[in-house]
């Protein structure tokens, strides 16, 4: 057997709003529920399993890798809710996206602060060099 990545913990404030908000914003099925956990499984069988936490979470970055069509479906989910995205993890390019090795990415903020990334290249695929 190969090793692969099965699921990270992602401490919240509100373990459910903050999955329910992942699912809808990526067009992710509904999550799941599994112990203290709310699960969201992704197209490539990695869970995001969020957990409820008292006092001081400290922000951590995700990025997931999509297609062009769920890219756009995003950045049409983000107007709608007026959502502000960056261009940059620095959050210094407001609602701009980047164009890394060809593709199209961008970042947003879940409901308990976590850096959410989506891009549509995966970095160095395209022969970008920072």
């Amino acid at each position: 057997m190969s090793v692969s990545f099965n699921h990270t913990i992602v401490w919240s404030r509100d373990s459910k709003a903050s999955a329910a908000f992942l699912a809808e914003m990526l067009g992710l099925a509904q999550p799941t529920h599994w112990g203290p956990f709310e699960m969201v499984a992704t197209g490539n069988g990695v869970n995001v399993d969020f957990l409820d936490k008292k006092g001081e979470i400290a922000p951590q970055h995700y990025a997931f890798l999509m297609d062009e069509a769920e890219f756009e479906a995003l950045l049409g989910r983000l107007h709608q809710k007026r959502l502000p995205y960056w261009a940059d993890p620095a959050q210094s390019q407001k609602n701009e996206i980047n164009h890394h090795d060809g593709g199209r990415g961008l970042y947003f903020e879940d409901p308990s602060g976590h850096l959410l990334e989506a891009i549509t290249r995966a970095y160095g695929s395209g022969g970008w060099k920072p």
